[in-house]
């Protein structure tokens, strides 16, 4: 018996006995229950608690004796009291002085939504010589791998996007020579950390960082999830705690707009001066959370509200603050995919900003963002919030090229194999290079992107695929020591026509030893070690977390802000959580 039920027994018996003890023991003893063991002991260790006797009763008067009938009314309620027990909130109950053990009380449901990835296969480069992606800039998965790490569980695998792991850091590029073209190309091809019988091929992008006095100005519109699912401490106090440091950015020229949605959708603040920071906190302020989610409705009153308020020349985005839980309205991804691309063509970016757990949609604020002409973030703390608003925020808001693509052609006289690691869902058609009505990803003022191959060499020991019986050698045209063709197209802010940009990838830029390579090279292996890691580690052999760590402090490189020390932290946390924690599981979505 719980210690809660005790005492309530204990006083019952009490009042029951005393009423026995007044009665006149009829004839035949009525048919009674006897309590357990444990309950008759404790009523016997503990005094019973008589009524005293009045003060005008003389000693040795004989009392009133109450009737029969109503000594066994007053014992048939007492029972049916007794039988009734029920302790709130414990689960517990009393039946006849029996013990009902409590039922236990079911795991919350983690409703996290994800998409499926599968990761990139292995191709010949004999059979598939031709690799073709758009770049990407999201960061949201490491923020949200980093949110799942610190709460004690390892990630779900389908949330762990290693080219966003590999983009959240910035890398040392070069940068552009000419002012005319928004960024610069680099390669650099070492052997893999995981296995130095195959190579890396490094590729990255620096995009060209405009003197402040040249960033335009910008009319932001903050479109705000007020709804149920958002009132916790780590989803809109954070959220509006962060949209605050935003505003410290802007100035006089620039404008800011506040809409909210829940139920139904509404305006908080009418366009306003950036410099107009109390105004703007203050709407900030008097948010509350509850209701549903029609996100719909708020998305085309946020576009409405950067219309009225464009700038021509300038930055226009609407800024969506949400764990993405749309419950009302249209909730079908395809219908709002088609509202948001019908809105960019007007000039106007969707960038997202997730925050939240328990029912947070990261498969629906990737792609909103995707289509969005803009990129996704995940806030999980005020430190990244400083990152992507304050520290990052030309990146964020200012695209400098559009529709970036990039396509490599692998010389199959050198390379046995090869396979993309990351950006499984960006891939596109390699006639899709070509095609400027082809959608793809967008490049923010001073980012970094990375993509990175694994590649055999046909002299190598590393291949995973055996040729093909029946194929007949292929004569390639130029065998002088090209590894690959690097081809990238991309379009300015405002053009709908692409460029091109062409570099051949040779042979001898290969370097013979990992340690050889540049801290560019060397982190960025570690990060899509690391990712590969979490994702099951398929292609990573025996290369495990502390040799992860190890190439990542060593490559550390300078770190003004932290982030690349927290990463070396992060890998240690999840080696510790590797043997004590499982993968964490979500719900299917229904």
């Amino acid at each position: 018996m719980t210690p809660t039920i005790r005492p309530i027994v204990v006083v019952l018996i009490a009042t029951l006995t005393f009423a026995f003890g007044c009665a006149q023991p009829p004839a035949t003893q009525p048919e009674t229950t006897s309590p357990p063991p444990s309950v008759a002991r404790d009523a016997q260790q503990r005094p019973v608690e008589t009524e005293p006797v009045a003060d005008n009763v003389a000693v040795g008067q004989p009392s009133t004796v109450r009737p029969e009938a109503e000594r066994k009314a007053e014992l048939s309620r007492g029972r049916a009291q007794l039988d009734s027990i029920v302790v709130a909130g414990s689960g517990i109950a009393q039946n006849h002085y029996g013990y009902i053990p409590p039922h236990p009380l079911p795991s919350p449901v983690n409703r996290e939504n994800y998409a499926e990835i599968n990761a990139n296969p292995v191709h010949r480069a004999s059979e598939t010589p031709v690799s073709t992606l758009s770049i990407d800039v999201d960061t949201g998965a490491y923020a949200n791998v980093r949110r799942w790490l610190n709460d004690g569980q390892l990630p779900p695998q389908d949330a762990v996007r290693v080219e966003e792991l590999i983009n959240y850091f910035s890398y040392d590029y070069d940068a552009p020579r000419q002012r005319n073209v928004p960024f610069s190309v680099s390669h650099e091809i070492a052997p893999a950390p995981w296995n130095t019988n195959n190579y890396l091929l490094h590729v990255g992008i620096q995009g060209y960082v405009p003197p402040t006095r040249d960033i335009p100005n910008a009319n932001l519109v903050f479109l705000i999830d007020v709804s149920g699912s958002m009132n916790t401490p780590n989803k809109l106090e954070l959220l509006k705690s962060s949209l605050a440091m935003l505003t410290k950015q802007l100035g006089k020229d620039d404008r800011v707009s506040i809409v909210v949605y829940a139920g139904a959708s509404g305006v908080v603040l009418e366009p306003t001066p950036g410099n107009q920071r109390a105004t703007i906190i203050a709407a900030l302020k008097r948010l509350q959370a509850g209701g549903s989610t029609n996100g719909a409705a708020g998305i085309e009153l946020a576009y409405l509200m950067a219309e009225q308020a464009f700038i021509e020349d300038g930055i226009n985005r609407v800024l969506i603050a949400t764990d993405g839980d749309f419950n009302v309205g249209t909730v079908n991804i395809e219908m709002l995919k088609d509202l948001i691309e019908d809105k960019r063509k007007s000039g106007i970016a969707l960038t997202t900003l997730g925050f939240g757990t328990g029912n947070y949609n990261d498969h629906l604020m990737e792609q909103l963002a995707d289509v969005g002409n803009g990129n996704y973030a995940y806030i999980d703390t005020l430190n990244e919030a400083r990152k992507v608003l304050v520290d990052e925020l030309s990146a964020t808001m200012l695209t400098i090229a559009k529709d970036v693509k990039i396509q490599i052609e692998f010389n199959p006289a050198v390379v046995a194999e090869y396979r993309l690691i990351g950006y499984e869902n960006r891939l596109l058609n390699r006639e899709d290079f070509n095609n400027d009505k082809v959608d793809a990803g967008e490049i923010g003022a001073g980012h970094t992107v990375t993509a990175v191959y694994e590649v055999s060499l046909v002299d190598g020991k590393g291949q995973l695929t055996d040729p093909l019986r029946y194929q007949t050698a292929e004569s390639v045209a130029d065998t002088s020591g090209e590894i690959a063709f690097l081809r990238l197209r991309y379009k300015q802010p405002n053009a709908e026509q692409s460029a091109l940009i062409e570099a051949p990838i040779h042979r001898r830029d290969v370097i013979d030893r990992v340690s050889a390579a540049s801290e560019n090279f060397r982190f960025s292996a570690a990060v899509a070690a690391f990712a590969q890691t979490l994702r099951g580690g398929r292609y990573t052999g025996n290369y495990d977390y502390a040799a992860i760590e190890t190439l990542a402090r060593e490559s550390r490189g300078t770190d003004p802000h932290g982030y690349r020390s927290e990463f070396v932290s992060l890998v240690a946390l999840a080696d510790s959580l590797s043997q004590t924690a499982p993968i964490a599981h979500v719900r299917d979505p229904d």
